[in-house]
């Protein structure tokens, strides 16, 4: 991409801070916010990230690429998405971060972590594993399931855990594995002594996760519509938790037969609640509560 346009070639709001307009505003918006607008914004980031924007979501998309217009000085959402076309950029990352939703929490929907400790079982300790967790968004997630991995095979397993985001803020402050300490509150005593530090000084009210639990985890950028996904090796299981529901049928369609080459056979797949691949039986045999097993 070229250099990003310099403070004195940007466009300019007017001094009030209201975009200049043929139109009225709609009462309370900085900018103009037309359908066309959002028809854009739904082709590019479907193009872009394979997410499917319906139409309840126009106050969200409005809210956070608000902040985009701010940063990049332009004064329309037209101005500013042309210029988003023109060019392959870091600014498409910075569209994709806007629009991506993070929410997590460690151990959320706990049967699966029983459900993994099981499959961990099955085989001999000295058995290497391979797991991905994609939307690993700030971390929770792929903590768990390393917690999960040493309370089962012990600090000296060979496991090996990949973390990938479309969203490149969420995944670096994933690698810090600093958090508040109130956002662990669901974790026990035992847990929380084992696997974290606590701050002190400054950074009272803080936790990190230990040197340990961090070494097993690659944190990595991987957009899961693209056909340039890194591996090499095969998983024995891979977290795609909350994802699909942002595709449509097609891509989750394209999605799941890409995690289908990934995965080892009878390699075990973990989604979301509101999931359900039941139309890809030729792919994933359903094996337990929002768990499918590779075919």
């Amino acid at each position: 991409m070229s250099a990003r346009p310099s403070a004195s070639t940007l466009p300019r709001r007017a001094e009030s801070g209201i975009a200049p307009t043929s139109g009225p505003l709609e009462q309370g918006r900085e900018f103009v916010w037309t359908s066309d607008d959002f028809a854009k914004v739904q082709s590019l980031i479907y193009q872009r990230a394979g997410i499917h924007l319906h139409e309840g979501k126009h106050a969200m998309v409005y809210s956070r690429l608000s902040r985009r217009l701010r940063e990049t000085g332009y004064a329309s959402f037209r101005e500013y998405l042309d210029w988003l076309q023109s060019d392959d950029g870091p600014e498409w990352q910075e569209f994709v971060n806007a629009l991506t939703t993070n929410l997590t929490a460690f151990f959320r929907e706990p049967h699966h972590f029983e459900i993994l400790a099981e499959y961990l079982r099955l085989r001999p300790a000295a058995s290497s594993w391979r797991v991905w967790c994609n939307a690993a968004s700030t971390g929770e997630e792929p903590y768990s399931i390393a917690m999960t991995a040493f309370e089962v095979l012990g600090a000296s397993a060979n496991f090996k855990l990949v973390a990938s985001d479309i969203d490149s803020k969420v995944l670096a402050s994933a690698a810090t594995g600093v958090y508040r300490a109130d956002a662990l509150k669901g974790l026990d005593a035992a847990r929380l002594h084992r696997f974290f530090l606590r701050g002190k000084g400054t950074n009272e009210g803080m936790v990190r996760a230990k040197p340990e639990l961090r070494r097993v985890i690659d944190f990595i950028s991987v957009n899961l519509i693209r056909n340039d996904w890194p591996f090499r090796e095969p998983f024995d299981a891979v977290f795609c938790r909350n994802v699909m529901i942002y595709f449509d049928a097609a891509t989750q369609r394209q999605v799941l037969e890409r995690i289908h080459r990934v995965l080892k056979p009878k390699g075990l797949l973990f989604v979301g609640h509101a999931e359900n691949f039941s139309e890809s039986r030729d792919l994933f045999a359903l094996r337990g509560k929002t768990v499918y097993e590779r075919i």
